[in-house]
């Protein structure tokens, strides 16, 4: 069922869906993305704040949300390993159970690409909707499931390879460093390349071209982001 901004609403629920860039997954299952998006507008007006998923995934943990196929509840295909908020989004790294013959299924169509989605299932908290632009703001998040699904709601989203080992086909050239650092790592191209030429010294060298403290301690957020994805990537 739909509401009237075109969200889906399942048992009370609604539905935010993402568009997946899925490259292959693990034999073992596994594979990682972003289920949610910061600060995007979606096809129903509704832009997700940075901070929304905090309360709900400290009094959850990820293993206290499920992993569902199409929001159905009554098709668990897996569980979540790690769900966490940083600067790009609501990252997810989950694994489905081959012991689950519709997990299975899930399997092979991804592979195949003909799933290439994930979905949040929520209630909102907090929302303020701006009566101008009609935009929804979501500054706070119950959410209940992530599920595969086959339809994106927000369709210029991609998420992070879904590769367990991004760069394990060979030694990565600087450009293949520099682009996966500014599509997945959230740099701009500036802080890429002084990352890769002089390490912490060239963001130390960007805070004393002029940088504040609240944009130094954006590019720190950054720092610590791109350094989790690498530890996860490499």
């Amino acid at each position: 069922m739909a509401d009237r901004d075109g969200a889906r609403v399942l048992h009370g629920a609604e539905a935010k869906f993402i568009a997946l860039d899925l490259k292959s997954v693990a034999a073992d299952g596994a594979f990682e993305g972003y289920a949610s998006l910061f600060g995007r507008e979606d096809l129903s007006r509704d832009v997700v704040v940075r901070g929304a998923f905090a309360d709900s995934l400290r009094a959850r943990g990820a293993r206290g949300i499920r992993m569902l196929f199409q929001h159905d509840p009554a098709q668990p295909i897996g569980v979540w390993d790690e769900i966490a908020e940083d600067t790009k989004g609501l990252y997810a790294r989950g694994r489905l159970m081959a012991e689950v013959s519709k997990a299975r299924e899930v399997m092979s169509l991804m592979k195949a690409g003909a799933l290439d989605g994930l979905s949040i299932g929520f209630k909102a908290i907090k929302a303020k909707r701006d009566a101008r632009s009609g935009v929804r703001r979501l500054e706070k998040i119950d959410l209940w499931e992530i599920s595969v699904v086959t339809f994106p709601m927000l369709p210029d989203a991609r998420v992070a390879s879904l590769k367990a080992r991004p760069f394990a086909a060979g030694v990565p050239t600087a450009r293949d460093v520099e682009r996966w650092l500014t599509r997945d790592g959230g740099l701009t191209r500036g802080e890429a390349r002084a990352l890769m030429r002089d390490g912490v010294k060239g963001f130390q060298a960007l805070r004393e071209a002029g940088l504040g403290e609240s944009e130094a301690a954006r590019l720190a957020q950054r720092m610590r982001d791109a350094a989790r994805r690498i530890g996860r990537g490499l």
